[in-house]
Protein backbone atom coordinates (compact mmCIF):
# COMPACT_ATOMS: atom_id res chain seq x y z
CA UNK A 1 0.00 0.00 0.00
CA UNK A 2 1.32 3.60 -0.77
CA UNK A 3 1.64 5.93 2.26
CA UNK A 4 1.14 9.38 0.80
CA UNK A 5 2.14 13.47 1.77
CA UNK A 6 -1.30 14.04 3.37
CA UNK A 7 -2.59 17.64 2.47
CA UNK A 8 -3.45 19.71 5.90
CA UNK A 9 -5.62 22.21 4.90
CA UNK A 10 -6.79 23.81 1.73
CA UNK A 11 -4.18 25.99 1.38
CA UNK A 12 -1.09 23.83 1.94
CA UNK A 13 0.18 21.91 -0.93
CA UNK A 14 3.39 20.53 0.71
CA UNK A 15 4.65 19.09 3.82
CA UNK A 16 8.35 17.80 5.18
CA UNK A 17 9.19 15.08 6.48
CA UNK A 18 10.62 15.83 9.94
CA UNK A 19 10.77 12.48 11.97
CA UNK A 20 10.51 9.00 10.97
CA UNK A 21 9.45 6.58 13.53
CA UNK A 22 9.66 3.35 11.86
CA UNK A 23 12.47 1.73 9.47
CA UNK A 24 12.54 0.18 6.43
CA UNK A 25 11.45 -3.62 7.31
CA UNK A 26 9.93 -2.55 10.96
CA UNK A 27 5.80 -3.81 11.51
CA UNK A 28 3.24 -1.12 11.42
CA UNK A 29 0.28 -1.60 13.10
CA UNK A 30 -3.02 0.18 12.06
CA UNK A 31 -3.21 3.50 13.17
CA UNK A 32 0.35 3.50 14.70
CA UNK A 33 2.56 6.83 13.80
CA UNK A 34 4.91 5.87 11.15
CA UNK A 35 6.42 9.57 10.82
CA UNK A 36 5.76 13.25 11.74
CA UNK A 37 5.58 16.43 9.34
CA UNK A 38 5.58 20.15 9.44
CA UNK A 39 3.73 23.03 6.98
CA UNK A 40 3.23 26.57 7.12
CA UNK A 41 0.28 25.55 8.95
CA UNK A 42 0.79 22.82 11.51
CA UNK A 43 3.49 19.67 12.60
CA UNK A 44 1.13 16.92 13.00
CA UNK A 45 2.06 13.00 13.43
CA UNK A 46 1.24 10.24 10.57
CA UNK A 47 -0.69 7.17 11.69
CA UNK A 48 -0.78 4.21 9.26
CA UNK A 49 -3.95 3.66 7.97
CA UNK A 50 -3.33 -0.58 7.38
CA UNK A 51 -1.21 -3.07 9.14
CA UNK A 52 1.33 -4.14 7.59
CA UNK A 53 5.71 -4.31 7.18
CA UNK A 54 7.40 -0.95 5.75
CA UNK A 55 9.09 -2.45 2.83
CA UNK A 56 10.43 1.10 1.49
CA UNK A 57 10.68 4.91 2.49
CA UNK A 58 10.81 6.94 -0.54
CA UNK A 59 11.53 10.46 0.90
CA UNK A 60 13.98 11.46 3.84
CA UNK A 61 13.69 13.52 6.53
CA UNK A 62 14.30 17.16 6.25
CA UNK A 63 12.75 16.42 2.72
CA UNK A 64 9.77 18.98 1.71
CA UNK A 65 6.97 16.99 -1.36
CA UNK A 66 4.05 17.61 -2.78
CA UNK A 67 0.73 16.77 -1.03
CA UNK A 68 -0.33 13.53 -2.59
CA UNK A 69 3.39 12.29 -2.91
CA UNK A 70 4.29 9.16 -2.43
CA UNK A 71 7.00 8.98 0.70
CA UNK A 72 6.73 5.08 1.71
CA UNK A 73 4.94 1.63 1.31
CA UNK A 74 3.48 -1.06 3.55
CA UNK A 75 3.37 -4.60 2.55
CA UNK A 76 1.79 -7.45 4.28
CA UNK A 77 3.07 -10.77 4.21
CA UNK A 78 0.37 -12.01 0.94
CA UNK A 79 1.92 -9.46 -1.18
CA UNK A 80 5.48 -9.00 -0.54
CA UNK A 81 6.50 -10.50 -3.72
CA UNK A 82 4.20 -8.36 -6.11
CA UNK A 83 5.34 -5.39 -4.02
CA UNK A 84 9.21 -6.57 -4.39
CA UNK A 85 8.37 -6.76 -8.21
CA UNK A 86 7.19 -3.57 -8.12
CA UNK A 87 9.89 -1.88 -6.38
CA UNK A 88 12.24 -3.67 -8.59
CA UNK A 89 10.28 -2.37 -11.73
CA UNK A 90 10.24 1.20 -10.78
CA UNK A 91 13.96 1.05 -9.56
CA UNK A 92 14.57 -0.52 -13.19
CA UNK A 93 12.59 2.86 -14.94
CA UNK A 94 14.29 4.99 -12.67
CA UNK A 95 17.75 3.79 -14.11
CA UNK A 96 16.47 4.17 -17.75
CA UNK A 97 15.70 7.99 -17.21
CA UNK A 98 19.56 8.12 -16.80
CA UNK A 99 22.45 8.57 -19.85
CA UNK A 100 23.37 5.70 -21.24
CA UNK A 101 27.40 6.36 -20.45
CA UNK A 102 26.45 5.61 -16.69
CA UNK A 103 23.40 3.10 -17.29
CA UNK A 104 24.88 -0.10 -16.36
CA UNK A 105 27.17 1.37 -13.28
CA UNK A 106 23.78 2.96 -12.18
CA UNK A 107 21.97 -0.49 -12.22
CA UNK A 108 24.74 -1.95 -10.12
CA UNK A 109 24.66 0.73 -6.94
CA UNK A 110 21.11 0.19 -7.32
CA UNK A 111 21.13 -3.73 -7.01
CA UNK A 112 23.29 -3.01 -4.23
CA UNK A 113 21.13 -0.23 -2.50
CA UNK A 114 18.44 -3.45 -2.66
CA UNK A 115 20.70 -5.54 -0.89
CA UNK A 116 21.44 -3.07 1.71
CA UNK A 117 18.27 -0.93 2.44
CA UNK A 118 16.72 -3.78 3.87
CA UNK A 119 18.81 -4.07 6.76
CA UNK A 120 18.89 -0.37 6.85
CA UNK A 121 23.06 -0.62 6.67
CA UNK A 122 23.66 2.42 4.23
CA UNK A 123 21.89 5.90 5.31
CA UNK A 124 22.27 8.57 2.50
CA UNK A 125 22.44 12.07 4.44
CA UNK A 126 21.14 15.03 2.79
CA UNK A 127 21.37 18.54 2.79
CA UNK A 128 18.74 19.24 5.92
CA UNK A 129 16.14 22.12 5.04
CA UNK A 130 16.84 24.41 7.92
CA UNK A 131 13.56 26.32 7.36
CA UNK A 132 10.99 27.52 5.25
CA UNK A 133 12.64 29.37 3.05
CA UNK A 134 15.64 28.13 2.59
CA UNK A 135 16.83 26.35 -0.66
CA UNK A 136 20.36 25.58 -0.50
CA UNK A 137 23.36 24.62 2.44
CA UNK A 138 26.85 25.60 2.03
CA UNK A 139 29.39 22.70 3.75
CA UNK A 140 31.82 24.87 5.96
CA UNK A 141 33.57 22.09 7.24
CA UNK A 142 33.66 18.45 7.58
CA UNK A 143 34.35 16.97 11.29
CA UNK A 144 34.88 13.60 10.11
CA UNK A 145 36.47 11.55 7.03
CA UNK A 146 36.24 8.56 5.06
CA UNK A 147 36.15 5.69 6.81
CA UNK A 148 36.21 7.45 10.37
CA UNK A 149 33.52 5.69 12.99
CA UNK A 150 30.99 7.79 14.16
CA UNK A 151 28.36 7.53 16.94
CA UNK A 152 25.28 8.54 17.27
CA UNK A 153 24.69 12.73 17.31
CA UNK A 154 28.09 12.97 16.85
CA UNK A 155 29.01 16.02 14.68
CA UNK A 156 29.51 14.78 11.05
CA UNK A 157 29.82 18.41 9.23
CA UNK A 158 28.91 22.01 9.25
CA UNK A 159 26.68 24.04 7.29
CA UNK A 160 25.87 27.59 5.89
CA UNK A 161 22.59 29.11 4.87
CA UNK A 162 21.39 32.34 4.71
CA UNK A 163 19.79 31.93 7.89
CA UNK A 164 22.12 30.00 10.06
CA UNK A 165 25.24 28.27 10.47
CA UNK A 166 24.58 24.92 12.37
CA UNK A 167 26.52 21.48 13.24
CA UNK A 168 24.88 18.42 11.74
CA UNK A 169 24.29 15.46 14.19
CA UNK A 170 24.80 11.76 12.81
CA UNK A 171 21.74 9.93 12.42
CA UNK A 172 22.54 6.53 13.73
CA UNK A 173 26.04 4.95 14.99
CA UNK A 174 28.02 3.37 12.08
CA UNK A 175 31.22 4.35 9.67
CA UNK A 176 31.24 7.42 6.85
CA UNK A 177 31.41 5.60 3.38
CA UNK A 178 31.48 8.40 1.24
CA UNK A 179 31.53 12.22 1.49
CA UNK A 180 30.10 13.47 -2.08
CA UNK A 181 30.15 17.25 -1.55
CA UNK A 182 33.45 19.38 -0.56
CA UNK A 183 34.05 21.96 1.60
CA UNK A 184 32.85 25.58 0.46
CA UNK A 185 30.35 23.67 -2.16
CA UNK A 186 26.52 24.63 -2.24
CA UNK A 187 23.77 22.08 -2.88
CA UNK A 188 20.21 22.58 -2.97
CA UNK A 189 18.40 21.02 -0.15
CA UNK A 190 17.66 17.24 -0.23
CA UNK A 191 21.05 16.40 -1.95
CA UNK A 192 23.22 13.33 -0.50
CA UNK A 193 25.98 14.73 0.63
CA UNK A 194 27.75 11.62 2.72
CA UNK A 195 26.69 7.94 3.04
CA UNK A 196 27.12 6.15 6.50
CA UNK A 197 26.84 2.52 6.68
CA UNK A 198 28.40 -0.67 8.82
CA UNK A 199 31.47 -2.33 8.79
CA UNK A 200 29.92 -5.48 7.38
CA UNK A 201 28.51 -3.41 4.54
CA UNK A 202 31.31 -1.33 4.04
CA UNK A 203 33.51 -4.03 3.06
CA UNK A 204 30.79 -5.60 0.73
CA UNK A 205 30.55 -2.31 -1.14
CA UNK A 206 34.67 -2.34 -1.54
CA UNK A 207 34.96 -6.50 -2.34
CA UNK A 208 32.17 -6.77 -4.62
CA UNK A 209 31.30 -2.69 -6.37
CA UNK A 210 34.45 -1.12 -6.50
CA UNK A 211 32.41 1.18 -8.90
CA UNK A 212 29.90 2.64 -6.06
CA UNK A 213 32.45 5.59 -5.45
CA UNK A 214 32.96 6.55 -8.55
CA UNK A 215 29.27 6.16 -9.01
CA UNK A 216 28.82 8.81 -6.32
CA UNK A 217 30.24 11.54 -8.53
CA UNK A 218 29.11 9.94 -11.73
CA UNK A 219 25.25 10.57 -11.22
CA UNK A 220 25.85 14.09 -9.18
CA UNK A 221 26.89 14.97 -13.13
CA UNK A 222 23.74 13.34 -14.96
CA UNK A 223 21.79 17.06 -15.74
CA UNK A 224 25.10 18.51 -16.88
CA UNK A 225 26.64 15.90 -19.50
CA UNK A 226 25.16 17.26 -22.59
CA UNK A 227 26.14 20.89 -21.84
CA UNK A 228 29.26 20.11 -20.36
CA UNK A 229 30.40 17.76 -23.63
CA UNK A 230 28.68 20.77 -25.83
CA UNK A 231 31.34 23.03 -24.56
CA UNK A 232 34.69 20.62 -23.99
CA UNK A 233 34.44 20.32 -20.15
CA UNK A 234 33.98 16.83 -18.46
CA UNK A 235 32.85 15.91 -14.80
CA UNK A 236 36.53 14.67 -14.01
CA UNK A 237 39.63 16.50 -14.22
CA UNK A 238 42.71 14.48 -13.81
CA UNK A 239 44.17 16.27 -10.78
CA UNK A 240 41.13 15.90 -8.60
CA UNK A 241 38.93 13.14 -9.98
CA UNK A 242 36.02 14.71 -9.11
CA UNK A 243 33.82 18.59 -10.24
CA UNK A 244 30.82 19.36 -8.17
CA UNK A 245 28.10 20.45 -10.36
CA UNK A 246 28.63 24.05 -8.97
CA UNK A 247 31.83 24.23 -10.31
CA UNK A 248 30.97 22.76 -13.38
CA UNK A 249 28.29 25.36 -13.88
CA UNK A 250 30.38 28.29 -13.75
CA UNK A 251 32.92 26.79 -15.87
CA UNK A 252 31.04 26.41 -18.21
CA UNK A 253 29.37 29.56 -18.10
CA UNK A 254 32.49 31.66 -17.91
CA UNK A 255 33.83 29.36 -20.81
CA UNK A 256 36.55 27.63 -18.96
CA UNK A 257 38.26 24.08 -20.32
CA UNK A 258 39.00 21.47 -19.47
CA UNK A 259 42.65 22.00 -19.39
CA UNK A 260 42.27 25.10 -17.77
CA UNK A 261 40.32 23.49 -15.09
CA UNK A 262 42.73 20.87 -15.11
CA UNK A 263 45.62 22.97 -14.23
CA UNK A 264 43.62 25.02 -10.84
CA UNK A 265 44.91 23.47 -7.74
CA UNK A 266 42.14 22.66 -5.19
CA UNK A 267 42.12 23.14 -2.04
CA UNK A 268 38.68 21.18 -1.10
CA UNK A 269 38.43 18.53 0.60
CA UNK A 270 41.32 15.79 -1.04
CA UNK A 271 42.05 18.37 -3.62
CA UNK A 272 39.05 19.32 -5.12
CA UNK A 273 38.15 22.51 -6.86
CA UNK A 274 35.58 24.17 -5.06
CA UNK A 275 33.79 27.30 -5.99
CA UNK A 276 36.19 30.10 -4.50
CA UNK A 277 38.95 28.41 -6.44
CA UNK A 278 37.49 28.82 -9.70
CA UNK A 279 36.28 32.26 -9.28
CA UNK A 280 39.64 32.69 -8.60
CA UNK A 281 41.09 31.50 -11.50
CA UNK A 282 38.37 33.64 -13.45
CA UNK A 283 39.80 36.64 -12.15
CA UNK A 284 43.14 36.20 -12.30
CA UNK A 285 42.27 35.01 -16.17
CA UNK A 286 40.89 37.99 -16.93
CA UNK A 287 43.93 40.71 -16.81
CA UNK A 288 46.23 41.39 -14.92
CA UNK A 289 44.54 45.44 -14.00
CA UNK A 290 41.23 45.00 -12.20
CA UNK A 291 38.32 47.09 -13.18
CA UNK A 292 35.66 48.51 -10.64
CA UNK A 293 32.58 49.34 -11.67
CA UNK A 294 29.76 51.30 -8.91
CA UNK A 295 26.73 51.31 -10.42
CA UNK A 296 24.20 53.65 -8.91
CA UNK A 297 20.66 52.52 -9.69
CA UNK A 298 17.82 54.73 -10.20
CA UNK A 299 14.00 53.89 -10.67
CA UNK A 300 11.75 55.52 -13.20
CA UNK A 301 8.69 56.28 -11.46
CA UNK A 302 6.61 56.23 -14.67
CA UNK A 303 8.36 53.34 -16.46
CA UNK A 304 9.67 51.45 -13.55
CA UNK A 305 12.75 50.60 -15.75
CA UNK A 306 16.22 51.20 -13.85
CA UNK A 307 19.09 53.04 -16.02
CA UNK A 308 22.37 52.68 -14.56
CA UNK A 309 25.49 55.52 -14.69
CA UNK A 310 28.92 53.44 -14.89
CA UNK A 311 32.03 54.72 -13.00
CA UNK A 312 35.37 53.32 -13.58
CA UNK A 313 38.56 53.02 -11.45
CA UNK A 314 41.37 51.46 -12.43
CA UNK A 315 43.88 49.30 -9.94
CA UNK A 316 47.01 47.32 -9.97
CA UNK A 317 46.12 43.98 -9.15
CA UNK A 318 48.98 44.15 -6.59
CA UNK A 319 47.75 46.74 -4.71
CA UNK A 320 44.77 45.51 -4.30
CA UNK A 321 43.55 41.83 -2.34
CA UNK A 322 40.56 40.10 -3.45
CA UNK A 323 38.75 38.67 -1.23
CA UNK A 324 35.77 36.12 -2.13
CA UNK A 325 32.35 37.05 0.27
CA UNK A 326 31.72 33.61 2.21
CA UNK A 327 28.12 32.54 1.68
CA UNK A 328 26.77 34.45 5.04
CA UNK A 329 27.83 37.73 3.93
CA UNK A 330 25.72 37.36 0.53
CA UNK A 331 23.27 36.43 1.95
CA UNK A 332 23.09 39.41 4.52
CA UNK A 333 24.04 41.57 1.59
CA UNK A 334 20.85 39.99 -0.34
CA UNK A 335 18.64 40.72 2.70
CA UNK A 336 19.65 44.11 3.79
CA UNK A 337 19.02 45.22 -0.11
CA UNK A 338 15.92 43.73 0.06
CA UNK A 339 14.98 45.32 2.62
CA UNK A 340 15.95 48.23 1.61
CA UNK A 341 13.71 48.22 -1.18
CA UNK A 342 10.66 46.41 0.30
CA UNK A 343 10.62 49.67 3.53
CA UNK A 344 10.08 53.19 3.30
CA UNK A 345 13.03 53.41 6.04
CA UNK A 346 12.39 56.81 8.64
CA UNK A 347 14.58 56.94 11.47
CA UNK A 348 13.80 58.47 15.07
CA UNK A 349 16.08 59.19 18.15
CA UNK A 350 15.42 59.55 21.95
CA UNK A 351 17.41 59.77 24.50
CA UNK A 352 16.90 57.67 28.08
CA UNK A 353 18.34 58.47 31.48
CA UNK A 354 19.58 54.80 32.62
CA UNK A 355 21.26 55.76 36.00
CA UNK A 356 18.44 54.33 38.04
CA UNK A 357 18.89 50.63 36.17
CA UNK A 358 22.71 51.44 36.31
CA UNK A 359 22.46 51.71 40.17
CA UNK A 360 20.23 48.50 40.28
CA UNK A 361 22.18 46.43 38.27
CA UNK A 362 25.73 47.59 40.13
CA UNK A 363 24.15 46.66 43.66
CA UNK A 364 22.13 43.36 42.79
CA UNK A 365 23.89 41.45 40.14
CA UNK A 366 25.70 39.32 42.15
CA UNK A 367 23.24 38.36 44.39
CA UNK A 368 20.94 37.87 40.62
CA UNK A 369 23.25 35.59 39.31
CA UNK A 370 23.63 33.55 42.66
CA UNK A 371 19.71 32.96 42.81
CA UNK A 372 18.91 32.67 39.50
CA UNK A 373 21.76 31.92 37.90
CA UNK A 374 22.04 34.38 35.41
CA UNK A 375 23.82 37.59 34.69
CA UNK A 376 21.69 40.46 34.63
CA UNK A 377 22.57 43.34 31.99
CA UNK A 378 21.10 46.25 30.40
CA UNK A 379 19.43 44.19 27.62
CA UNK A 380 17.44 42.59 29.41
CA UNK A 381 15.49 45.97 31.03
CA UNK A 382 15.52 47.39 27.49
CA UNK A 383 13.44 43.82 26.46
CA UNK A 384 11.48 44.48 28.80
CA UNK A 385 10.61 47.26 27.94
CA UNK A 386 10.05 46.86 23.96
CA UNK A 387 7.77 44.19 25.02
CA UNK A 388 5.50 46.56 27.27
CA UNK A 389 5.79 49.50 24.26
CA UNK A 390 4.61 46.22 21.70
CA UNK A 391 1.53 45.28 23.83
CA UNK A 392 0.10 48.74 23.81
CA UNK A 393 1.30 49.83 20.34
CA UNK A 394 0.93 46.44 18.46
CA UNK A 395 0.53 47.93 15.10
CA UNK A 396 4.48 48.25 15.22
CA UNK A 397 4.24 44.05 16.03
CA UNK A 398 2.91 43.58 12.71
CA UNK A 399 3.94 42.99 9.17
CA UNK A 400 2.72 44.25 5.72
CA UNK A 401 1.44 41.04 3.01
CA UNK A 402 -0.08 43.08 -0.17
CA UNK A 403 -2.75 45.93 0.66
CA UNK A 404 -3.26 43.74 4.41
CA UNK A 405 -1.77 44.17 7.72
CA UNK A 406 -0.66 41.08 9.81
CA UNK A 407 -1.07 42.31 13.41
CA UNK A 408 0.37 39.19 15.30
CA UNK A 409 -0.83 38.40 18.71
CA UNK A 410 2.55 37.09 19.66
CA UNK A 411 5.96 38.69 20.66
CA UNK A 412 8.95 36.76 19.47
CA UNK A 413 11.35 38.92 19.99
CA UNK A 414 14.53 39.08 17.45
CA UNK A 415 18.02 39.53 19.55
CA UNK A 416 20.82 40.61 17.15
CA UNK A 417 24.00 38.43 17.93
CA UNK A 418 27.30 39.27 16.46
CA UNK A 419 28.96 35.97 15.08
CA UNK A 420 32.78 36.69 14.30
CA UNK A 421 34.11 36.68 11.45
CA UNK A 422 30.66 36.32 9.02
CA UNK A 423 28.18 39.08 10.82
CA UNK A 424 25.35 39.10 12.37
CA UNK A 425 22.16 36.30 13.25
CA UNK A 426 18.86 36.98 14.84
CA UNK A 427 17.30 34.69 16.74
CA UNK A 428 14.16 35.01 18.64
CA UNK A 429 12.97 34.90 22.02
CA UNK A 430 9.72 33.42 21.46
CA UNK A 431 6.57 34.57 23.02
CA UNK A 432 8.65 37.00 24.79
CA UNK A 433 5.20 38.88 26.19
CA UNK A 434 4.89 36.17 28.83
CA UNK A 435 8.44 36.49 30.36
CA UNK A 436 9.70 38.67 32.95
CA UNK A 437 13.19 40.68 33.27
CA UNK A 438 14.60 37.69 34.61
CA UNK A 439 12.88 35.03 32.19
CA UNK A 440 14.20 37.20 29.39
CA UNK A 441 17.73 37.87 30.58
CA UNK A 442 18.11 33.68 30.19
CA UNK A 443 16.72 34.06 27.13
CA UNK A 444 19.19 36.84 25.74
CA UNK A 445 21.98 34.14 27.48
CA UNK A 446 20.66 31.23 26.32
CA UNK A 447 20.10 32.35 22.48
CA UNK A 448 23.48 34.73 22.42
CA UNK A 449 25.76 31.22 23.81
CA UNK A 450 24.11 29.04 21.14
CA UNK A 451 24.23 31.42 18.18
CA UNK A 452 28.36 31.25 18.97
CA UNK A 453 28.57 27.83 19.20
CA UNK A 454 26.29 26.95 16.17
CA UNK A 455 23.77 25.25 17.94
CA UNK A 456 20.54 27.34 16.75
CA UNK A 457 17.63 25.87 15.54
CA UNK A 458 16.02 26.61 12.14
CA UNK A 459 13.23 27.80 15.02
CA UNK A 460 14.86 29.93 16.70
CA UNK A 461 15.34 31.82 13.86
CA UNK A 462 11.96 31.94 12.31
CA UNK A 463 8.71 34.29 12.78
CA UNK A 464 10.41 36.77 14.56
CA UNK A 465 7.52 39.77 14.63
CA UNK A 466 10.57 42.96 16.62
CA UNK A 467 14.02 43.09 16.50
CA UNK A 468 16.78 44.94 18.57
CA UNK A 469 20.34 45.54 17.79
CA UNK A 470 23.05 46.58 20.16
CA UNK A 471 25.25 48.55 18.56
CA UNK A 472 26.13 49.92 21.60
CA UNK A 473 28.19 46.74 23.31
CA UNK A 474 30.91 47.89 20.58
CA UNK A 475 31.13 51.58 21.66
CA UNK A 476 28.58 53.06 19.17
CA UNK A 477 26.47 55.81 20.53
CA UNK A 478 24.31 56.41 17.46
CA UNK A 479 22.75 53.91 14.70
CA UNK A 480 20.31 53.69 11.51
CA UNK A 481 19.61 49.99 11.90
CA UNK A 482 18.09 48.35 8.76
CA UNK A 483 14.84 46.52 9.37
CA UNK A 484 14.64 43.08 9.40
CA UNK A 485 12.13 41.65 7.20
CA UNK A 486 9.15 41.18 7.01
CA UNK A 487 9.37 43.00 10.18
CA UNK A 488 8.09 46.40 10.22
CA UNK A 489 10.24 48.08 12.93
CA UNK A 490 13.62 47.87 14.63
CA UNK A 491 15.26 49.29 17.80
CA UNK A 492 18.79 50.10 18.07
CA UNK A 493 20.71 50.39 20.96
CA UNK A 494 23.42 52.74 21.22
CA UNK A 495 26.56 53.08 24.56
CA UNK A 496 25.30 53.97 27.57
CA UNK A 497 27.62 57.54 28.55
CA UNK A 498 28.22 59.79 31.48
CA UNK A 499 26.63 63.11 30.64
CA UNK A 500 26.06 66.37 32.32
CA UNK A 501 22.23 66.58 32.17
CA UNK A 502 19.72 69.46 33.75
CA UNK A 503 17.67 67.93 36.15
CA UNK A 504 15.03 69.42 38.66
CA UNK A 505 15.39 68.44 42.71
CA UNK A 506 13.17 70.00 44.78
CA UNK A 507 11.50 72.19 41.90
CA UNK A 508 15.26 74.03 41.33
CA UNK A 509 17.06 73.12 37.87
CA UNK A 510 20.46 71.71 38.47
CA UNK A 511 23.55 69.85 36.58
CA UNK A 512 23.92 65.97 37.64
CA UNK A 513 25.83 63.50 36.09
CA UNK A 514 23.61 60.66 34.47
CA UNK A 515 23.91 57.37 32.18
CA UNK A 516 22.32 58.29 29.39
CA UNK A 517 21.59 56.07 25.95
CA UNK A 518 20.19 56.84 22.79
CA UNK A 519 17.68 54.42 21.19
CA UNK A 520 16.60 54.64 17.65
CA UNK A 521 13.96 53.41 16.07
CA UNK A 522 14.04 52.29 12.44
CA UNK A 523 10.15 51.72 11.27
CA UNK A 524 8.58 51.39 7.82
CA UNK A 525 6.80 54.73 6.78
CA UNK A 526 4.44 52.34 4.84
CA UNK A 527 2.69 51.20 8.08
CA UNK A 528 4.35 53.11 11.09
CA UNK A 529 4.25 56.76 10.91
CA UNK A 530 6.11 59.93 12.89
CA UNK A 531 3.81 60.05 15.65
CA UNK A 532 3.65 55.82 16.18
CA UNK A 533 6.96 55.87 15.89
CA UNK A 534 7.78 58.51 18.52
CA UNK A 535 5.06 57.27 21.09
CA UNK A 536 6.26 53.77 21.19
CA UNK A 537 10.20 55.47 21.33
CA UNK A 538 8.61 57.43 24.30
CA UNK A 539 6.63 54.46 25.82
CA UNK A 540 10.45 52.70 26.18
CA UNK A 541 11.89 55.65 27.53
CA UNK A 542 9.34 56.00 30.50
CA UNK A 543 9.03 52.05 31.05
CA UNK A 544 13.58 52.39 31.51
CA UNK A 545 13.47 55.54 33.37
CA UNK A 546 10.70 54.81 35.89
CA UNK A 547 11.99 51.58 37.01
CA UNK A 548 11.37 50.07 40.67
CA UNK A 549 12.00 46.48 40.62
CA UNK A 550 12.17 43.56 39.71
CA UNK A 551 8.82 41.88 39.58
Amino acid sequence: MDIVMPKMGESVNEGTIIKWHKKVGDAVMVDEIIFEISTDKVDTEIPSSTSGILSQILVNEGETVDAGTIVARIQSSNVEMDNSAQTTETKSEIVEEKTQTVKTKEEQVVSVSNQTSSNNSIIEIAMPKMGESVMEGTIIKWHKKVGDVIKKDEVIFEISTDKVDTEIPSPEDGTLVDILIGEQETVAVGTIVARLGSGEQIQYLKNEHPQVQEQSDVSMHDNFSKNLTDNNVTPKAAGTGFLSPLVLSIAQKENVSFDELNSIKGTGLEGRITKKDVLAYIEKRKTNRIQVQDRVQKKSDESRSISATITQQFYNAADVEQIPMDNIRQKIMDHMVHSRDTSVHVTGMIEVDMTRIHNFINFNKDDILKNQNVKITFMSFIADAAVKALKKYPLVNSSIDGNTILQKKFINLGIAVAVEPTGLIVPNIKSAGDKNIIGLAKSVADLANRARTKKLTPDDISNGTFTITNYGVFGTIFGTPIINQPEVAILGVGAIQKKPVVIEIDGSDTIAIRNIMSLTLSHDHRLIDGMLGALFLKSIKETLENFETIN
